[in-house]
């Protein structure tokens, strides 16, 4: 990203740049000398940061909310711009197993780190889930279902109407009498027009921030009426590294491109650069924009934001913390969207499978796998493997072991257009990832519903019990 890369004018092409900066720092990952300074500037303990997997802490942090949430074990808990996974890591370790930590995050790449350093500590859905969304639309939240809220230095990167909307979102998901702590940056004064269009400055937690009393009335109106902000002191000149604006995106001092050039995106951390081109020059250079933020915190503060939603009449404080409500709206939000398409069996040919394999070759041949979890009424076919998708995903590689050798793995659900295809993708996609063609994940057309109308009373066929 050029320094003098202009912000763009359309929220959503906002959104996108911003994306597009975090992204690059998940796919190229983050300096750890970088990453350490940041973390201990803004309050990580050496002891929090050893309990966690590295990648998770990646330097673009301005407090450390978790240390003061008060999370109590059981309680729901969801991170917005979760990154890496840092504080979902520390989270979910004060939730204990019977709580639940989701990070919500814009970037898939994001996303898919977080995912591969929660498997490191062999943290699974639904104690720990990492979800893609657009924060500044309808989160994939249920309402009245979350504890504590989370936030890192992310509420800044937003669009103002983005940021407004975001923190309704927060008051709908939480419970009645339910807390946020917010870090986030704070603008102490107006910025000139040439910071406050400044992408590279936008990116880098500063330009976007709010002042203080913009904060306070978003806040309230989104039902927080009594919002506690908190100056932390923290030292913002602990992203500064050479010419850079903020946490993000540092340039080559000798790189110039055009708003309308083909840079690289930016990322975050002391050593991306932006690629030169062969034409064009930026508007506002290296050097005049870092001049105007030489000390950032001149410019902008770090705060702790402390907030509850107004508990219902006959709350208390000595009440049990429930997680009844389960956090995501849905399960599948939790796990990779698959990229294979399956092809379908029917029943009629699952049928004949079962009536003509041999004995000793049906292991070999083909294996049924139904993926229902509760709603196993009316019957289901005969010998079928019982493995809800719930929980599938995260039973990939033994169920490879045990399967990888199947030519035919037939999946099913009630009528095979949700669960039985999702399953049968992720399994192929497994298998295409692991270079194994001995097997093919296939889906019975028309599911269990279709099974019974054609053989419910065929006992051969399909075994009555409720599983």
């Amino acid at each position: 990203m050029s320094a003098g890369a202009v912000l763009p004018s359309s929220p959503d092409e906002v959104v996108d740049a911003v994306r597009n900066a975090y992204g690059t720092v998940a796919k190229e990952g983050a300096d750890r000398a970088y990453a350490d300074t940041v973390a201990q500037a803004f309050g990580y303990t050496a002891e929090q940061l050893q309990s966690v997997p590295e990648d998770s802490h990646m330097g673009l942090s301005c407090g450390n909310p978790v240390a003061t949430a008060s999370i109590r074990e059981g309680e729901n808990v969801i991170d917005l711009g979760s990154g890496g996974g840092v504080d979902v890591f520390l989270a979910a370790a004060k939730a204990g197993p019977t709580g639940q930590v989701v990070g919500l995050d814009m970037s898939p790449d994001m996303i898919a780190l977080a995912r591969r350093n929660a498997a490191k500590r062999n943290l699974k859905p639904p104690r720990v889930s990492f979800v893609k969304t657009l924060l500044h639309e309808r989160l994939p939240i249920n309402s009245d279902s979350v504890d504590c809220v989370l936030s890192n230095c992310v509420i800044n990167l937003l669009p103002t109407e983005g940021k407004a909307n975001l923190l309704k979102e927060v008051y709908r998901v939480l419970k009645p009498g339910g807390r946020v702590v917010l870090d986030d940056i704070i603008a102490k004064k107006e910025f000139t027009e040439t910071l406050r269009v400044n992408l590279q400055a936008y990116v880098g937690c500063v330009s976007g921030a709010l002042q203080l009393h913009e904060y306070r009335e978003i806040m309230q109106n989104a039902g927080f009426q009594d919002a506690v902000f908190v100056d932390t002191k923290g030292d913002l000149n602990a992203y500064t590294q050479g010419d850079s604006i903020g946490c993000c995106a540092k340039p080559e001092p000798s790189t110039s491109c055009s708003v309308s050039s083909s840079c690289q995106p930016a990322s975050c951390g002391p050593s991306s650069s932006c690629k030169p081109t062969s034409s064009g020059t930026s508007t506002q250079s290296t050097s005049t924009i870092a001049h105007q933020v030489a000390d950032v915190n001149e410019w902008a503060a770090s705060y702790q934001i402390y907030a509850t939603k107004q508990a219902n009449a006959s709350a208390s404080d000595g009440d049990v913390v429930s997680t009844a409500v389960p956090v995501l709206e849905s399960w599948k939000d939790a796990y990779p969207t698959p990229k294979s398409s399956p092809r379908q069996i029917t029943a009629q040919e699952v049928a004949e499978l079962l009536k003509s394999a041999p004995a000793d070759r049906r292991a070999h041949d083909f294996a049924v796998i139904d993926v229902r979890r509760d709603d196993h009424a009316g019957g289901h076919v005969r010998g079928s493997y019982q493995r809800a998708a719930q929980s599938f995903y995260d039973d990939l590689p033994e169920f490879l072991e045990k399967f990888k050798e199947t030519n035919k793995v037939i999946f099913y659900c009630g009528s095979s257009s949700g669960r039985g295809p999702l399953c049968a993708a992720w399994y192929q996609d497994y298998l295409n990832e692991h270079g194994i063609g001995s097997s093919e994940a296939l889906v019975m057309a028309g599911g269990a519903k279709a099974w019974l109308a054609a053989f419910a009373g065929d006992e051969a066929l399909t075994d009555q019990e409720k599983a």
